[in-house]
C-alpha cells in the first residue's frame, strides 16, 4: 500500500478496525489504493466523484462500479464523517458545527455567507500549537493534528447541509483555512485536503478561492508556494517585532521583516496580494502612531490589509477598540495607498467570530490550565 494510503477508522461500534478512510487520500493516493488491489486506477475518478460531486458515502449506491469491486470495497474501505455534535445558526446567517472526531475530541467550522459569496471557515488542528495571546483556540491548549479527512470532511459536512443556490451551484464558493489550529503546523494533512478541495473531481475550486491563513511558519510557507499556490493570509496583528513577540510569540523564532521578504516571494510578481490581518485591541496595537508604522512597514509588499474587530472571551484581557479608533487606522492605511478593508463581526451571538472557536478537547499543553490558575491569582 502507497503511503498515500493512510489508516484511520471509526469507533469499533461503527466499523472493523484497519479499514481505508477514503476521505484520507487525495486522486493519487486513490489511484495508488486500488491499484494495489489489482483494480483499474481510474476507478479514483469514478468514487471522487461520488464521494464529492455527489455526497455519497455508501458503496452500494456507486452505480456505475461493478457489484464485486463494491462488495470488496465494503470490506475494506469507508468514508468516514465526523459526528454533528451540534450546528448553529446565527442571526446574521452565519453557522457553525461542532463536529466530534472518532477519538471525541471535537471541533468547529464556520460558514459565513456574503453578497456574492458563501465561505466555509475550516479547523486544521484540535485547538491549536501556538500561543497567540487574543485567540480563544489558543487559549484553549492543543491536542493534536488533524487528518486530511478529518479537514476535507468539514466542507463534505457543510456542503451537504447547506445544498445548493437556486441556479443549482454549491452555496460554499470559497474555502479559509482559518479555523482553529496553525494550517503550516500541519502541513502534510492540510496540502492533501486542499488538493482534494481544487481537484476537479473533488470540489473544483479556484486556487484564489482557496485560502491558508498563517502566523508565519516561514519554512513551510516557502514550500507551500512550490507545492499547493493557494491565496495567502497573514496573522501579523503588530507593526514591529517587540509587540508582535507580545501577541504572536512565533515572531520571537520569524520576525517580521523575514516573514514580509517570504510574502513577497510567494506571490511574485503580478496582481496578486496578501491579506494581512490585524486584529485592533483597545490601547495595544491601534494608534495613530501603530497604523503609520504599519504603512511603513508594509512599503514594498503587495499587500491588502484587514482590520478585524477584537471578538472577546472569557478571561481575556483585551478589549475592542472603539469605532473612531477603527476608522482614524484605516483612514491612515488608505491613504498611505494600502487596500484596508474593515471586517463586519459575523456570528459573534454564537461564538463563531473570528478568534473565537474553541471546540471540546482534551489539552495536552496544560496551557487551559495554567491560564485559568494565573486569571485565578490575578483576582480577575
Amino acid at each position: 500500500m502507497s503511503a498515500h494510503a493512510l489508516r484511520h477508522f471509526c469507533s469499533p461500534a461503527m466499523t472493523t478496525p484497519m479499514k481505508t478512510n477514503l476521505l484520507d487520500l487525495d486522486r493519487a493516493g486513490l489511484t495508488d489504493f486500488f491499484t494495489a488491489r489489482g483494480d483499474k486506477g481510474f476507478r479514483a475518478t469514478q468514487v471522487m466523484k461520488w464521494i464529492y460531486g455527489q455526497g455519497v458515502t455508501d458503496f452500494e449506491a456507486m452505480t456505475n462500479i461493478s457489484k464485486g469491486l463494491r462488495t470488496d470495497l465494503q470490506g475494506c474501505a469507508e468514508v468516514c464523517l465526523p459526528k454533528v455534535v451540534s450546528d448553529h445558526l446565527s442571526d446574521d446567517g452565519s453557522r457553525k458545527w461542532l463536529l466530534q472526531m472518532a477519538d471525541g475530541n471535537c471541533i468547529e467550522t464556520v460558514f459565513i455567507p456574503e453578497a456574492g459569496r458563501g465561505t466555509l471557515c475550516v479547523s486544521s488542528q484540535v485547538g491549536c500549537m501556538l500561543n497567540c495571546s487574543f485567540c480563544s483556540t489558543a487559549q484553549q491548549g492543543f491536542n493534536r493534528n488533524l487528518g486530511s479527512g478529518e479537514i476535507i470532511a468539514q466542507l463534505w459536512i457543510a456542503a451537504r447541509d447547506l445544498g445548493q443556490t437556486s441556479d443549482g451551484e454549491r452555496v460554499i464558493s470559497n474555502v479559509v483555512m482559518m479555523g482553529m489550529g496553525e494550517p503550516l503546523l500541519n502541513y502534510d494533512n492540510v496540502v492533501r485536503a486542499m488538493g482534494i478541495m481544487l481537484d476537479d473531481y473533488g470540489y473544483g475550486l479556484s486556487r484564489r478561492r482557496v485560502t491558508l491563513s498563517t502566523a508565519g511558519v516561514i519554512p513551510a510557507l516557502r514550500q507551500l508556494r512550490e507545492d499547493c499556490d493557494v491565496s495567502l493570509a497573514v496573522s501579523l496583528h503588530a507593526p514591529d517585532d517587540l509587540l508582535r513577540d507580545q501577541l504572536v510569540p512565533l515572531n520571537k523564532k520569524y520576525p517580521i521583516r523575514e516573514l514580509l521578504d517570504a510574502c513577497k516571494d510567494y506571490v511574485g510578481e503580478g496582481r496578486r496580494r496578501v491579506t494581512f490581518e490585524y486584529v485592533l485591541l483597545a490601547g495595544v496595537n491601534d494608534s495613530d502612531a501603530h497604523a503609520r508604522q504599519l504603512a511603513r512597514c508594509l512599503e514594498g509588499v503587495p499587500a491588502k490589509v484587514n482590520l478585524i474587530p477584537f471578538n472577546p472571551f472569557p478571561e481575556t484581557r483585551y478589549q475592542r477598540s472603539s469605532g473612531n479608533r477603527t476608522h482614524s487606522f484605516f483612514e491612515i492605511l488608505n491613504k498611505a495607498g494600502i487596500v484596508t478593508i474593515t471586517r463586519r463581526t459575523r456570528g459573534d451571538d454564537i461564538d463563531a467570530a473570528c478568534g473565537q472557536l474553541a471546540g471540546q478537547f482534551q489539552d495536552r499543553t496544560r496551557r487551559r490550565e495554567r491560564m485559568q490558575k494565573a486569571t485565578r491569582v490575578a483576582g480577575l
